[in-house]
């Protein structure tokens, strides 16, 4: 299934492939004519008319094809996206129930047993995880479990 925005990114796939291929052959011209002349002076011209725009051409192709190529996968995420977003909600709710076996309130702080780290309910760590318990009042007492880095809960969000 191909989108028009799918189509927009080629011709900048083909122009970054047409540079490369005329770098290419600008740059082995360029080499052919340098290796013919014995005197520096005489070498030259053949290194500014054809070696150094070969390899301009070349750095050109490159960035266009990274360019085209990120444009496709832009393209691709967003059709992805779109599709996912197109189901019902109640359709994503019950895969999110199914897959961490509850649905987690974000300021519900959990951790996983034999943890040392105590995480918000929305952590990508814990997030989905059907091991996850949330954490009672004893084990935020005792000061058993320290901070998640990446979530930061506060002790006073339980």
């Amino acid at each position: 299934m191909r989108t028009p925005r799918t189509w927009t990114a080629h011709p900048v796939l083909w122009a970054g492939w047409a540079a490369l291929a005329a770098g290419a052959v600008l740059c082995v011209i360029g080499w052919y004519g340098v290796s013919g002349e014995r005197f520096a002076e005489r070498q030259l011209p053949y290194l500014a008319s054809c070696t150094i725009p070969g390899a301009a051409l070349i750095v050109a192709g490159a960035v266009l094809l990274a360019h085209g190529r990120d444009a496709l996968a832009a393209a691709r995420v967003e059709e992805l996206y779109g599709l996912l977003t197109a189901e019902e909600p109640a359709e994503g709710e019950r895969r999110a129930r199914d897959a961490a076996g509850r649905v987690a309130v974000a300021r519900e702080l959990l951790t996983v047993p034999g943890g040392t780290l105590l995480h918000r309910a929305d952590c990508p760590l814990v997030a989905g995880r059907a091991e996850a318990v949330p954490v009672d009042a004893a084990l935020l007492a005792d000061g058993e479990l320290e901070p998640c880095p990446i979530c930061e809960p506060a002790p006073s969000d339980a």
